[in-house]
């Protein structure tokens, strides 16, 4: 359950209230005294001897809705004709459609959609196979692949349930990068089906997005795909984390006055993200990190790793620490969360470095309560939007896809994705800097143009485009 209410949980209540003076400022009073939150007023309509409005009002779970229900219900002279759940309402029917891009007007136009004209694309396709990145939606589409194994901060909770996530990617890539995505969600977990079936798919999609496939498959998969197409393949939860998550830390350090190569880090969570914040962090100067999981710290000395955390093990953690996080975060100067809910505790903050970082960014509850450590932590961020600093990765997979299907690029490289987190931290101007600032908003206009520049730029350098 979330603490403080949120849009996540709001509702839409209309109400007939009786026309005489205060029954609005009742209305306020009650929702508020069960501690939700009025953040929109929709507008009276007046009846003579009633009137009706409609109120929004963010809420902290399902239960707190009921509640205040409840409180509304219990006022006199006041009567809920609808009580709606924003969220769902939103996804009913679903949240993306498809629209045509050529006009069929008369027979002129179908001869050229359709028969007979269609055709000769058809061949000129077939003796150029490039061509398709010219003349289909290969130019400007991405499947947005997951099992539906690790969704969100729910699990594994399968295909189905997994399709309103991969809707909203579709939703935001289109928003902000103009790019069309469309989800695809596979009714297996093997990899070597997953591998398979996106294999099949490719040539219609110019870009490939995996979302939350959990690991180690995760790793498997892209890694074959990559070495398979030719055409960029994406895994969001690794790499677009690493790339904001660099970007956040980049201008958090600036902050402290730190650099990258001296501090000690410590991520929690070696799964596909931590993995891939890791190395991206290695990429960009980082010598110090330490890694744990719900074993405690990875080190080469541990049995039973599997391929991915073998690696992570034999290349940090150069002290071969073990123990739980208690143990290791000690002196620590910068805190990376992506594993779960209460992980860390106000001691362990009070323990690290001085001016601690503390990137809380488990879903949809972090690490740490950002409240229980504002007064100790020099920086705080997480992954929620009603927080400062979310670690969102919307600011980085719209305009990485978008640079990549503008350049024409083969596959996403490594300087791609350092380049995309620079573009990003350099969008927070100087004179805006600031511990509640470090990460520009979602909605920040030069976010998604900045990375699909210095993306296309990359990947022209590394030569990887056709």
């Amino acid at each position: 359950m979330a603490d403080t209410p949120t849009p996540a949980f709001s509702v839409r209540i209309r109400v007939r209230m009786v026309n005489v003076p205060g029954m609005l400022g009742k209305l306020a009073v009650a929702i508020g005294e069960v501690g939700g939150n009025i953040s929109a007023l929709r507008g009276f309509e007046v009846k003579t001897a009633t009137l009706d409005e409609d109120i929004v009002v963010n809420c902290r779970s399902e239960a707190h809705q009921d509640q205040v229900r409840a409180a509304v219900e219990a006022i006199e002279g006041i009567e809920i004709l609808e009580f709606e759940d924003r969220t769902f309402h939103m996804h009913q029917g679903g949240k993306i459609e498809v629209l045509s891009l050529a006009p069929v007007r008369d027979v002129e136009d179908l001869s050229m959609a359709y028969t007979p004209g269609v055709a000769r694309v058809c061949m000129e396709i077939a003796k150029n196979p490039a061509a398709a990145h010219e003349l289909t939606i290969k130019r400007n589409t991405v499947a947005i692949v997951s099992d539906g194994t690790a969704v969100l901060g729910l699990g594994d909770i399968g295909p189905e349930a997994a399709m309103p996530v991969m809707e909203g990617k579709a939703l935001l890539f289109k928003h902000f990068a103009g790019v069309d995505a469309f989800p695809v969600c596979i009714d297996t977990k093997d990899p070597d089906e997953i591998v398979e079936t996106v294999m099949r798919l490719a040539p219609t999609f110019g870009g490939i997005n995996l979302e939350d496939i959990a690991a180690p498959g995760a790793f498997d998969i892209e890694e074959r795909l990559v070495e398979a197409l030719d055409i960029p393949v994406f895994h969001d939860d690794q790499h677009g984390t690493a790339i904001v998550t660099l970007a956040a830390l980049e201008n958090a350090l600036r902050i402290v006055d730190k650099k990258i190569e001296d501090i000690r880090i410590v991520v929690a969570g070696v799964g596909a993200a931590g993995v891939a914040v890791s190395k991206i962090l290695m990429n960009a100067g980082a010598c110090h990190i330490i890694g744990v999981d719900r074993q405690g710290a990875v080190h080469t000395g541990r049995e039973g790793l599997n391929k991915s955390k073998r690696w992570f093990a034999e290349h940090t953690n150069e002290e071969d620490l073990s123990g739980p996080i208690s143990s290791v975060i000690a002196g620590a100067d910068v805190f990376i969360g992506l594993s779960g809910p209460d992980l860390l505790t106000r001691e362990d903050v009070l323990s690290m470095a001085s001016g601690p970082i503390v990137f809380a960014m488990a879903n949809p509850n972090p690490e740490i309560r950002p409240e229980l450590i504002q007064d100790i932590a020099a920086v705080i961020a997480t992954g929620r939007s009603d927080f400062p600093n979310q670690i969102n990765n919307v600011l980085a997979f719209p305009g990485i896809f978008r640079g990549a299907l503008d350049a024409g690029a083969r596959r996403i490289t490594e300087n791609m994705k350092v380049a995309a987190a620079k573009a990003i931290a350099s969008t927070v101007r100087d004179e805006d800097l600031n511990p509640l600032n470090i990460i520009p908003s979602v909605f920040h206009p030069e976010v998604a143009p900045a990375v699909a520049r210095a993306s296309a730029e990359a990947a022209r350098a590394d030569g990887v485009c056709r």
